[in-house]
């Protein structure tokens, strides 16, 4: 249990070595799975965290789910790990909750590893342009009921997704884009809670020059919904970030250029590795 609820957890790799901590992106829609497949690769060097945050994927489903909740629940993790200073990673909506927690608790992180992520959710519009001009067959009306706490059921959470779902690749692939989400688990309450009252006022922009520790900030070229000029945002804000930018990716580099993505992701922590050895 971790703050009265029950958390689904995997613990990666050495006990004794540093600790990654990564979130999901997605609540309400991703799971672990997705943090196992990108960070899980990192656990031959580090003890890697990953788990389904509270209204995701196996873990229970006790409210509020907000980012002051899900930061809490990480500090508790990080407390469960014994560890004093932990390395933050997350993609998309995870990135949002690495930057919440880094802003909240920057005694206690070691590096920042945010992957096609943003510090507001003011993209929204160019999101929806960008989705319009890729001609993927993608139902625009129902795209900007999908980001609304207008979902009706779990069900119609699945359906939501699946349309959408063409948009997150660099290449038009058909097939791969209207394939089942196997490892997810629909959960439309968490959903409804983080696009109705918590995403509106999502903006740290005027904070980011708080964050002090060693950021890398990873971004597709083709990402159609944190884009390019998102991660441009971040790098500017947080002064010790570097911004690498995969040019054959979308929303997931480290599923489409996978081998670059981690080989720049080690030699960033070997980096910094070094430098707090010093």
């Amino acid at each position: 249990m971790i703050n009265g609820n029950a958390l689904e957890v995997e613990d990666l790799g050495d006990r004794n070595a540093p600790v990654i901590i990564a979130h999901h992106g997605a609540p309400g829609l991703s799971t672990r799975a997705e943090p196992k497949a990108s960070w899980g690769a990192l656990a031959d060097r580090y003890r890697v965290i990953v788990f389904d945050a509270r209204g995701s994927g196996q873990s229970g489903s006790a409210p509020p789910y907000t980012r002051g909740q899900w930061v809490a629940d990480v500090d508790a993790l990080r407390e469960w790990a014994g560890a004093e200073r932990i390395v933050m990673a997350g993609g998309s909506y995870g990135g949002f909750i690495c930057l919440e927690y880094a802003l909240r608790h920057p005694s206690r992180v070691r590096a920042l590893l945010l992957r096609d992520t943003a510090a507001t959710d003011g993209f929204r519009a160019r999101a929806r342009r960008r989705a319009e001009q890729m001609g993927r067959g993608v139902d625009l009306a129902e795209l900007e009921r999908m980001f609304t706490d207008r979902v009706i059921d779990d069900e119609d959470l699945r359906r939501l997704w699946l349309n959408i779902q063409p948009l997150y690749t660099h290449d038009d692939d058909p097939v791969t884009a209207r394939a089942e989400p196997v490892t997810m688990r629909f959960h439309a309450a968490t959903h409804r809670a983080v696009f109705g009252p918590d995403m509106p006022v999502y903006d740290v922009r005027d904070r980011l020059k708080e964050i002090a520790c060693p950021t890398l900030i990873t971004v597709g070229r083709g990402d159609w919904i944190t884009p390019v000029e998102a991660g441009e945002e971040l790098a500017a804000g947080i002064r010790d970030s570097k911004l690498v930018i995969f040019e054959r990716s979308g929303h997931s580099p480290q599923i489409e250029e996978r081998e670059s993505w981690l080989a720049t992701v080690s030699a960033f922590l070997h980096q910094i590795e070094g430098k707090q050895d010093q």
